[in-house]
């Protein structure tokens, strides 16, 4: 079975309300596993409106589970997981307020990435987009991320929806989202070269620069062991010379390790859930979990993967 995944864009309550209520109703009868994640201005309305059927409904506020992009993929899966072999019907209002510009293209990027994460799942998910409140950008990323848009025409729970033109495939998608990374250093960040295979100096390198610039303590633990697995593959396939920077911006800390060599790394790369610690793949999976945002450049002056983590 073939994921549908579908963007809704809403102008006000009662378009949010005509569309979701239909759609989580049509699972309830079909016996699917249905989950609604939606913004706390919508959710005592939905909840209402359903009634006795909210009961037969998972229902989630965004701005608890919209936190962090790659642990939400990872919660998403963990649904269809748990619910397997029954379908999973989701409601999925994402969070577009309070982020910067660079976490705001890691959320576009995971609505893409939605489409080969949960390919073969079955699953049906539609994604209201307040189009009243939200800037233009946020919807037209939608639109390109989205490979089916639900019109009025079609409704919210009578079939798939339209098939969206401007979608754009996950893979030309994370591309342009590389391509629009922008990798400056100040000058005064600090430099620790990577010239061995005892990363314990490394290790302590990051743990005291982190503390001192104010990171907490279990972030500073994660940020270790993300800086650590990062390096050991640096050493494991990189070109010398190769070294770590750190250093303050505002309210994060970063930390980037690079060498010499020349990776091509797909834009998928570590992007997508592996089965197991085995797949290749995994350390930067694990990586992106530990860390608010972790960036990779490649090209002929080396590859650079950047770590960041707010304070």
């Amino acid at each position: 079975m073939r994921l549908e995944h579908r963007a809704f864009l809403y102008g006000g309550p009662e378009e949010f309300l005509a569309a979701a209520v239909p759609f989580l109703r049509a699972g309830i009868e079909a016996g699917e596993a249905v989950v609604a994640v939606v913004r706390e201005a919508n959710r005592g309305a939905l909840r209402d409106t359903l009634g006795d059927d909210a009961r037969a409904v998972d229902l989630y506020t965004s701005e608890g589970f919209y936190v962090h992009p790659v642990r939400t993929l990872k919660d998403y899966q963990r649904i269809v997981a748990a619910n397997a072999p029954r379908r999973v019907r989701a409601l999925a209002e994402p969070v577009w307020t309070g982020w910067d510009d660079r976490q705001l293209l890691e959320w576009t990027r995971y609505e893409s990435l939605i489409n080969v994460v949960f390919e073969g799942s079955g699953a049906r998910a539609l994604c209201p987009y307040d189009r009243a409140s939200l800037p233009e950008p946020v919807i037209e990323q939608a639109r390109r991320t989205h490979p089916l848009l639900l019109s009025e025409r079609t409704g919210g729970g009578a079939g798939p929806g339209e098939w969206n033109e401007r979608y754009v495939d996950p893979v030309s998608f994370g591309t342009r989202c590389d391509r629009a990374q922008r990798f400056d250093r100040p000058g005064d960040a600090e430099y620790l070269p990577i010239e061995d295979d005892d990363l314990h100096g490394l290790r302590t390198f990051v743990a005291e620069r982190a503390a001192a610039h104010g990171v907490g303590a279990r972030a500073v633990r994660n940020l270790v062991t993300a800086a650590n697995e990062v390096a050991a593959n640096a050493l494991r396939h990189g070109v010398p010379p190769m070294g770590l920077w750190i250093w303050r911006d505002g309210d994060e800390v970063l930390c980037e390790i690079a060498d010499h060599g020349l990776w091509r790394p797909g834009p998928l790369t570590g992007f997508i859930p592996p089965e197991s610690a085995l797949d290749r793949g995994f350390g930067l999976w694990t990586v992106r979990l530990l860390v608010d945002l972790m960036e990779l450049r490649s090209g002929w002056d080396g590859t650079f993967v950047r770590l960041r983590v707010r304070v």
